[in-house]
């Protein structure tokens, strides 16, 4: 068990959310018995790394939750995929398909994929598929489903009942036009499917009936099982009512959103609950990553790259940050978690509670030993020409023979994660530099030098000698222009591995043949 005193004193901002919620919905949570926390997903496109990043961070709420009480806690996943379709997706195939179903629900729109009934079956299929990858704990829910199975219909006559409140609530939101025609219900049009935003004619609160104005011509809709679902903000405050949720995490472009859909909540009789808005993911452009665009790294293309828990460590920290997500910083990312394994090994408990891998791995972080950063093992994939994780297995092992594959598991995945990384990121960027005669000069003079060295010295004593180097042949004003030549002529990039330590492990007489070879 860990010490009272260190969960008191703890700032990791799992244990700062977990507190406020306990804090705010004391009573309530006591009297159900559990805590219930939500995360939502809209399948109008497929799911991407923002929604993992949601539950991912939702699931260290419930880790650090776990130490502080014995209520059991259920995370929930809701897809609103009763939402209609209101754009086609730029990434996906046959969007004529989609094109000839825009405005139904998600859950009658054709597959694009021909996989499964819907594209909204797709969608959801997906997301369970990766969420159950990672292991997650959690129960999915589907609007569709609860809508039609008349598990909402409660909450739905608790809204139509407080239709006047609501509409209060939202009019002075909106322009003067779409206060006209706005309306918290949306009815499925028998004739077409699609879901209509039509103005209401008339109420019937005891039949649980609206009368809409469809362009003239009246459509009368029971609001229950399905026959009619709520505009986002309703639905959302519904949601929070009808299924008790205590937590619910939400980008910082839905703050708006969740001021009104509290004051609904509010209104219907429930205390709405504890939030957590945290900043958008960026692309390499600065814009958001959006599941229709497709824009971003995937979440395929980081496991490709890396492991799920460095993707974990990077969805931890700084959740109030906006953050570039895309392939470049995908090598930062793992040094980073490597980088905090070795710091755990010597932290006291609370140091660990402050260790961001404390919560990525639910408070198990690994022991292992780090053979070196996956920078350096990037660069190491380039100068053996290694293809396979056997070849630079063996490479590693000529210069590291006491290193056993089965007490490296970590490091193991690496070596296939550098392969592919190199391959499809690395490479095609690749811009070697041509020396001119004073550069060629100055990589000669440290050629030289490096015959003072040998695979026995410590990698810092290699390093004095390349610093050494540098200031002899007039980069003693600027280092940092000289180990950027280095880099440039060597790896075809501007920043590189600590080169002592590279040419410890790789070899003196190794590195003096490559960068011999790069001038030539």
């Amino acid at each position: 068990m860990i010490k009272k005193e260190n969960l008191e004193k703890t700032n990791a901002w799992p244990f700062v959310e977990a507190k406020k919620l306990l804090k705010e919905r004391k009573s309530i949570i006591e009297k159900k018995g559990k805590i219930t926390l939500q995360t939502g997903y809209g399948p109008s496109g497929l799911p991407h790394i923002g929604t993992f990043g949601e539950v991912a961070r939702t699931s260290m709420m419930v880790n650090a939750l776990d130490q502080l009480t014995d209520l059991p806690k259920e995370i929930i996943t809701f897809s609103d995929d009763m939402d209609g379709l209101r754009k086609v997706p730029e990434n996906i195939p046959n969007k004529e398909l989609l094109e000839k179903n825009l405005h139904k629900p998600l859950t009658e729109v054709p597959d694009p994929f021909k996989k499964f009934k819907s594209f909204g079956e797709h969608n959801n299929e997906m997301l369970k598929t990766f969420l159950n990858n990672f292991n997650f704990n959690y129960t999915f829910k589907s609007s569709t489903s609860l809508y039609k199975s008349g598990f909402f219909n409660s909450a739905l006559q608790t809204i139509l009942e407080n239709y006047d409140g609501i509409m209060n609530i939202i009019l002075p939101t909106l322009g003067k036009e779409r206060q006209k025609t706005y309306s918290p219900f949306l009815p499925i049009c028998p004739e077409t499917g699609t879901v209509l935003e039509i103005p209401v004619k008339k109420i019937d609160k005891e039949k649980s009936k609206i009368i809409f104005d469809n362009n003239g011509k009246e459509l009368e809709r029971s609001i229950l099982n399905g026959n009619c679902k709520l505009q986002w903000k309703v639905d959302w405050a519904m949601r929070w009512y009808a299924l008790d949720i205590d937590f619910e995490m939400y980008g910082k472009d839905l703050i708006e959103s969740a001021i009104l859909s509290t004051k609904i909540i509010k209104l219907i009789g429930k205390i709405n609950p504890s939030g957590f808005a945290y900043e958008l993911f960026l692309d390499e452009k600065g814009e958001k990553i959006s599941k229709s665009k497709g824009n971003g790294i995937t979440i395929d293309q980081w496991l490709e790259y890396a492991s799920p828990e460095s993707l974990s460590l990077f969805m931890y920290q700084n959740p109030r940050r906006a953050k570039k997500l895309y392939k470049e910083i995908v090598p930062k990312a793992v040094d980073e978690y490597l980088d905090l394994i070795e710091k755990a090994k010597t932290q006291d408990e609370f140091q660990l509670l402050m260790n961001p891998l404390w919560h990525v791995h639910n408070s198990q972080v690994p022991k292992e030993n780090t053979i070196m950063s996956f920078s350096m093992l990037l660069n190491l994939v380039e100068t053996s020409n290694a293809d396979t994780k056997e070849l630079l297995w063996k490479f590693v092992k000529k210069y590291k023979k006491s290193i056993l594959e089965k007490e490296h598991p970590i490091f193991d995945r690496l070596i296939g994660y550098a392969i592919k990384y190199f391959n499809d990121v690395i490479k095609l960027r690749k811009k070697y530099k041509i020396p001119n005669n004073l550069e060629k000069k100055a990589l000669n003079s440290l050629i030289k030098n490096l015959d003072k060295c040998n695979d026995q010295m410590k990698p810092e004593d290699i390093q004095t000698i390349i610093y050494s180097t540098g200031k002899e042949n007039g980069y003693s004003e600027n280092l940092r222009d000289w180990f950027k030549l280095i880099y440039e002529v060597v790896f075809g990039v501007e920043n590189g591995p600590r080169m002592g330590f590279f040419i410890s492990f790789f070899g003196v007489k190794e590195t003096k043949d490559l960068i011999l070879n790069k001038i030539k």
